[in-house]
């Protein structure tokens, strides 16, 4: 089974920021990535409308980490599960499960990978063009290499080469466009 992914709104990170925020649509589930900080509502849910789907069919959304550039637009999407590292969490339920292995549908599934903060996940995408991995991994294609907010640079590096030695085809990383890993 094949997902389909697209780029709602392409974050940034300099003088102002915002984080990219990614639709995913698999079957019957319909994801957004990292729904955090934007100019305006407008960023996320224009384009969103303009695919088709109205912000109450959302079945999930997933927080890479819990900085407020990643989360603060969460309530957007009033029918969604939302998931993190240890839980999911719908109205007033609270269910504990480990992030890592995760699936949210047959081709959406959910990985740790620590180091930005020690609670980064990594949503991996089986689309027809191959794996693509949204994560804050990586700020943008441009960089920073050394990740200037990480909690642990070393365990930042070891889940990159992880994350790589699954073959991704695309990152999508938390503050930029799309871009194929090396």
């Amino acid at each position: 089974m094949t997902a389909r992914l697209d780029v709602l709104a392409v974050g940034y990170a300099d003088e102002r920021v915002a984080s990219t925020v990614v639709l995913i649509r698999d079957d019957e589930a319909v994801i957004v990535v990292d729904p955090g900080m934007a100019a305006s509502r407008s960023v996320i849910l224009d384009p969103l409308r303009e695919l088709g789907v109205e912000p109450n069919q959302v079945t999930d959304v997933v927080f890479s980490h819990h900085h407020p550039d990643h989360t603060l637009n969460a309530a957007l999407f009033p029918e969604a599960r939302f998931h993190d590292h240890w839980a999911i969490y719908r109205g007033d339920v609270w269910l504990d499960r480990p992030a890592d292995g995760f699936e949210l549908s047959s081709a959406v599934s959910l990985r740790a990978t620590p180091g930005h903060t020690a609670e980064d996940i990594t949503t991996l995408v089986r689309t027809e063009e191959g794996l693509v991995a949204c994560t804050h991994l990586w700020w943008s294609a441009e960089g920073p290499e050394v990740d200037p907010l990480a909690a642990d640079q070393g365990r930042l590096e070891q889940s990159r080469a992880e994350l790589l030695a699954l073959g991704p085809v695309l990152i999508v990383p938390g503050h930029g466009r799309p871009f194929p890993p090396g």
